[in-house]
């Protein structure tokens, strides 16, 4: 087993909708100030790492949290989108609970939108590419709360609904590594 690199998970910063609480998924928010100036500093944490390759989110605030933190996208992977919240899109837990008291995301999927069983499937997808490119080194996935909740979890084998067990906030950075050729996680949710 020749590995010799990580994954760097890389959510994108605050955008208007995140900072309250906001399903966001399809809907293409820019960056607020402080979303941006989050960003930037993730580029100084990041300063000195060369990734073999940069996979990002096709929405506007991945890449330009990407593009604020000096990270060059070597490709743009639909497949790192974030949870289609459907009927869900635009509101808050809170609000989603009033009409549904048990609703989870990461047991019920959103009506209208992907269950668990889809978003893992896509993210699978998205790590049988990334997995060749670690033999080349570090790999960088810029994108989403629950896309790379759901990220972390397939890659420590667990099913998307064990993504619910990780918090992961904006601006921030986690590792995927190795530990004696288990797949493990290095670092999770590290503020910059």
């Amino acid at each position: 087993m020749r590995i010799v690199g990580n994954i760097t998970l890389v959510r994108h910063g605050q955008t208007e909708w995140s900072a309250v609480g906001r399903h966001t998924s399809y809907t293409d928010l820019d960056l607020t100030s402080e979303g941006e100036r989050r960003a930037r500093d993730l580029g100084a944490a990041l300063a000195g790492r060369a990734f073999t390759a940069v996979l990002a989110s096709p929405r506007r605030r991945a890449l330009r949290t990407a593009e604020l933190a000096g990270l060059k996208v070597t490709a743009v992977d639909i497949d790192l989108a974030e949870w289609d919240y459907g009927d869900y899109e635009g509101r808050t837990t809170v609000d989603i609970r009033a009409d549904r008291p048990d609703w989870s995301l990461w047991t019920d999927g959103a009506p209208g939108g992907e269950s668990p069983e889809q978003i893992e499937e896509r993210i699978d997808r998205v790590l049988s590419r990334v997995r060749p490119l670690l033999d080349d080194g570090d790999v960088a996935l810029v994108g989403h709360g629950h896309a790379l909740r759901v990220v972390a979890a397939r890659w420590i084998g667990l099913p998307a609904s064990g993504g619910g067990l990780l918090r992961l906030d904006t601006a921030t950075l986690s590792e995927l590594g190795f530990e004696h050729e288990r797949q493990v996680v290095l670092q999770w949710n590290v503020p910059v």
